[in-house]
């Protein structure tokens, strides 16, 4: 995922966010960009470790809707194949 810098999340959206700012004006746009995939997967793992339930909660729901298959399926922590060292290894490898 690229790194935000302050003049490219100014350029952002209110609507790619999916909280919004506690701040008014320009500067409280919003919290957790979900402009594209790999932030909207950044902002889900950031607001598991973070958000309130509720911020959890819409932050799932939005990018549930901006992205319907990020966020579904395996809880994180499980591994689907290439659950041995070995296996990952050559996951890697391909």
């Amino acid at each position: 995922m690229a790194r935000l810098t302050t003049k490219e999340r100014k350029k952002i959206a209110k609507s790619d966010f999916a909280l919004p700012g506690k701040r008014s004006g320009s500067a409280g746009k919003g919290r957790y960009p979900i402009e594209d995939k790999a932030h909207a997967k950044d902002a889900l793992s950031r607001v598991s470790r973070c958000g309130t339930p509720a911020e959890k909660a819409e932050v799932r729901q939005k990018v549930s809707e901006k992205f319907p298959g990020i966020g579904k399926g395996k809880k994180s922590g499980e591994r689907g194949r290439g659950s041995s060292p070995e296996e990952r290894s050559r996951e890697r490898r391909r």
